[in-house]
């Protein structure tokens, strides 16, 4: 597991750490690149986001450093409030797309929240939005199939088609075997929306899917059938005209590790490859947090383009170990650039000339006259700050400049 160094272009908005936000790929079109759509979650000072983010790479270096270009929607119209545990999807239909928001959970309205409920969090009501990538204008629709709502749900798109497979409903604390097909025509005027119960959903919740292949064959692993419950069977899921196709496989054989904990969770690394994470526990504690587990799934023939399924992990279980904050993103490379890395053998050499000068980009102990940061000394104030202070760009001045998160005003 090689991490690569990555920083955002000067004209990029902040995106804060988020935990369990919605996200969408955007494929390429029209000469636009590569890109993914960031809804919602969590930030670490517990509060909830309601922003559209646009997340893409502007460029890569010589170094393989990527510099990516971080936008912020504008929305208008009947806007999602803010939430977290819900799912993204694109939908294509009629030549247009569209970005489906659907579930998650939101804090109780401001006039019934009290001293002792104040993080009390409820279920979003079970609206559909679509959103106009384009123009960013919002439309909320209600469909009487939907009757209550859900997170931590997975969502597969295959055209202008979203199945919502999965859940849990906080009202009634159940995780129905849910699946629900909606159907999205972008026609002219207004969109035409409608929805399908199906009944050979599967109960789990903050399930992985990964893409095998470059068609709609995923395998869906991890998650829970109840609380603290760990499901270790898997799925493999199989979209088509037909509609969808549900079937059990046969799971990887588990660690004792991972069969102990009672939690775990992690994200989709493409071509049928799973990335799963569970705490590591032992006395004396062990110097890693997490144990990391490679999970593939092997399919014949398959050296293709692979594409991504998403998830969201549950942080149902407050006392556990708290989850990471953001979902990780993976953008693709091509396969001559593939090939170039790894011609020589050298592509894994730490060259000092590659990096950037760090007084200009990145981190730096000392940030600004003020300063009052010390290294030796220092003590994190966001959950994402690891082992260097969180830099952020504040835009007064000149050009604008980077400095603490505690230094800010």
């Amino acid at each position: 597991l090689k991490l690569r160094p990555i920083s955002f272009s000067n004209n990029s908005c902040y995106l804060p750490p988020l935990r369990c936000p919605a996200v969408a790929r955007l494929e390429p079109r029209d000469g636009n690149p590569e890109s993914y759509l960031i809804h919602g979650g969590r930030t670490p000072n517990n509060e909830l986001s309601a922003a559209l983010y646009i997340l893409s790479v502007e460029s890569r270096g010589c170094n393989r450093k990527l510099t990516l270009c971080c936008q912020e929607k504008d929305l208008a119209g009947e806007l999602p409030s803010a939430r977290y545990g819900h799912t993204a999807s694109v939908v294509y239909s009629r030549g247009k797309r569209a970005c489906v928001l659907f579930g998650g959970r939101s804090y109780q309205p401001p006039g019934q929240r009290t001293t002792e409920t104040w993080n009390s969090v409820v279920d979003c009501p079970p609206q559909v939005f679509l959103v106009d990538l384009e123009y960013g204008c919002c439309s909320a629709h209600y469909l009487p199939e939907l009757s209550d709502g859900q997170s931590f749900h997975l969502a597969l798109n295959r055209g202008d088609s979203v199945y919502l497979l999965g859940g849990h409903t906080l009202s009634s604390d159940t995780r129905p075997p849910r699946l629900l097909r909606l159907r999205v025509e972008l026609l002219l005027g207004s969109p035409k929306l409608s929805c399908e119960v199906l009944d050979n959903g599967l109960s789990i919740t903050s399930a992985i899917a990964t893409r095998l292949g470059s068609g709609h064959e995923y395998v869906i692993l991890g998650g829970y059938q109840a609380d603290q419950q760990k499901q270790l069977q898997c799925s493999s899921v199989v979209l088509d005209d037909a509609g969808i196709r549900i079937e059990p496989r046969e799971e990887p054989p588990w660690s004792g590790e991972i069969c102990g904990s009672r939690i775990w969770f992690g994200g989709s690394l493409g071509k049928g490859g799973a990335l799963v994470a569970v705490p590591a526990e032992g006395n004396p504690a062990p110097a890693d947090a997490f144990y990391l587990y490679q999970v593939n799934f092997e399919q014949e023939g398959g050296s293709e383009d692979i594409l991504q399924g998403y998830s969201q992990e549950s942080t149902d279980m407050e006392d556990s170990t708290p989850l990471e904050d953001s979902e990780e993103l993976y953008f693709g490379r091509e396969p001559h650039e593939l090939e170039m890395m790894n011609s020589d053998g050298e592509g894994d050499t730490y060259n000092e000339e590659d990096e950037e000068d760090e007084s200009k980009t990145g981190y730096w102990i000392r940030c600004c006259v003020g300063c009052q940061v010390d290294g030796n000394t220092w003590e994190p104030f966001y959950s994402t700050e690891l082992t260097r202070p969180a830099m952020i760009f504040c835009s007064r001045g000149e050009g604008g400049h980077w400095v603490h998160a505690q230094c800010m005003e």
